[in-house]
């Protein structure tokens, strides 16, 4: 897996060592919201070995989202595979940290997975899966170009799915850093 670095983030593949940073967010419940809920520090280390086996297979996977500045994990953005309504998809998830909401982080790690799936990855399509009140993480996938596909039912919840399609013009955007 690459590692892929933008003016205030490196995202990199993710790490063993990485178990004990990540199991305190996951335990966090306002990083969690919209989610299953909070994850025990087992929990975490099961996501973390499903992540981890998803980089060894070459499958793309989630990135550890690092803080320059501070030299931390602060979350993490990258791809989930997903089985939506029978279709097989791949998702642009991310969580950050409570305490670096709102600087623009998330969409500034998203940009550049979004970017590293369409130019390095070849992929032609991404979602992301959105509960209908998480209005912050609405906003990143209209930032980064994604529109509202449908309302589904995911794992029991009313779930938005956001896509995007990969388009020709789209290629030299990105590669300009203008996508």
């Amino acid at each position: 897996m690459p590692r892929l670095e933008t003016p205030r983030l490196v995202l990199r593949p993710f790490r063993e060592e990485d178990v004990d940073p990540l199991a305190k967010l996951m335990a966090n419940a306002d990083f969690m919201r919209f989610s299953l809920g909070v994850f025990s520090r087992e929990q975490t280390i099961a996501f973390l070995d499903k992540i981890i086996d998803w980089q060894r297979d070459g499958l793309p996977s989630q990135f550890a989202v690092i803080h320059r500045k501070c030299n931390q994990l602060i979350g993490y953005c990258g791809f989930f595979h997903q089985l939506v309504d029978e279709t097989e998809e791949i998702e642009i998830g991310y969580r950050l940290d409570p305490d670096y909401w709102g600087g623009g982080l998330a969409t500034e790690a998203a940009q550049a997975v979004r970017d590293h799936a369409f130019r390095d990855l070849k992929l032609r399509r991404v979602i992301s899966l959105i509960h209908p009140d998480n209005v912050p993480s609405r906003s990143v996938a209209e930032k980064i170009g994604m529109k509202i596909e449908k309302e589904t039912v995911f794992r029991g919840f009313s779930t938005l799915v956001f896509a995007i399609t990969w388009e020709p013009r789209m290629l030299s955007e990105v590669e300009d850093g203008a996508g």
